[in-house]
């Protein structure tokens, strides 16, 4: 269950984030540096929920004639949200941006003490249907690199912050300092983010799993033997029944599985360009995994924490597996030693002779 901002008559409380960080700097004065860059991004995230409420008036989903540094084709949004992030990090702490839509990383202040690793719009594809798309960040110190570039390839773990701005029905932040996981939702009337969640906690009891059935042939042994379990329910080895997920938005899903949990799968396959996954790892899953972590879950690439990985390329590519801690821990067991072919002949089926 999560913790929220609420009083016994169910009025919210209503905590601006203003003062949520201005709480954080006074306990954190050597860090404020890092909330003034959060609060950055946050104002930055309000103007742009602005400008993707009326793109479909101004062409912001139409594709541009570029693809990002990873190869996907870019929407004009994409580029535009880049420019105005990049501008308005400018004279915050900030050296470089690592940011999807650029090969290279993006210089901002020369002596600046940290780095910024960013996805300014992740799902664009949805722009076109009107589903959530956000903004994925995380935040790391640049100490200790003579090199600038190189600071932007720390582990996860390394993260002195990370958020994600969702451009939903609501416009909703949530965020981390590496001191639980809290949720903050637009308010229109004020214009300012407010708490609506305080050290949000993932629940274990959830009966959901997100993942894309439609590449179930690609999958390797022990995904499709965990994702069968999934399907057969209450006939099958787990007993009772679960709900498939899929909303095609990295950062929608996150904010179902922090308030509702469950598990979300974007596994390796046996196709040449899936073998390494499809989700970035700098920009993408990090930020992901340090919030999921922060509200008590997991994050994995199949074997290993995603927290724990040294990245190599700026936009290197991983499986991402997170959720509910028990969940992503039978996910990894099941990879590890994944069932056997005879488990998966008639005999063991869902209705077979010896399946347990």
């Amino acid at each position: 269950m999560s913790s929220t901002d609420a009083r016994s008559d169910g009025a919210a409380t209503a905590v601006p984030l203003a003062a949520a960080l201005a709480a954080w700097r006074a306990a954190n004065p050597s860090a404020t540096p890092v909330a003034d860059i959060v609060e950055r991004m946050a104002a930055t995230g309000i103007r742009l929920a602005r400008l993707i409420a009326g793109s479909p008036l101004h062409g912001g989903a139409e594709r541009s004639s570029r693809t990002n540094a990873s190869g996907d084709d870019q929407k004009q949004l994409d580029v535009l949200a880049e420019e105005i992030f990049v501008a308005a990090l400018a004279g915050c702490g900030v050296a470089v941006i690592g940011s999807e839509e650029s090969e290279d990383p993006i210089p901002v202040d020369a002596d600046g003490a940290y780095v910024l690793t960013m996805d300014p719009i992740d799902g664009s594809s949805n722009i076109d249907i009107n589903a959530p798309i956000g903004t994925i960040f995380g935040i790391l110190p640049r100490a200790g690199f003579d090199d600038v570039a190189d600071a932007l390839l720390q582990s996860g773990r390394a993260q002195l912050a990370a958020g994600i701005i969702i451009y939903g029905p609501s416009t909703v932040l949530i965020l981390t300092f590496g001191d639980g996981t809290d949720i903050y939702a637009l308010d229109p009337e004020s214009g300012s983010f407010l708490r609506t969640h305080r050290c949000v906690e993932l629940s274990s009891d959830a009966r959901e799993y997100a993942i894309n059935a439609s590449n179930a042939r690609h999958w390797d042994a022990g995904i499709r033997a965990y994702v069968s379990d999934l399907v057969d329910g209450s006939v099958g080895p787990r007993a009772v029944d679960f709900n498939m997920r899929w909303l095609a938005s990295l950062v929608a899903e996150t904010y179902r599985i922090l308030l509702r949990g469950g598990i979300f799968l974007y596994p390796s396959d046996e196709r040449p360009t899936y073998r390494q996954g499809r989700i970035r790892l700098v920009y993408e899953a990090n930020p992901v995994a340090l919030i999921c972590e922060q509200a008590g879950g997991s994050a994995t690439n199949g074997l290993d924490d995603i927290l724990d990985l040294s990245p190599a390329d700026l936009h290197q590519r991983t499986p991402l597996i997170f959720g509910s801690r028990n969940k992503v821990d039978r996910v990894r067991r099941y990879l590890i030693d994944p069932p056997t072919v005879h488990e998966e002949s008639p005999l063991f089926s869902q209705r077979g002779l010896f399946r347990t």
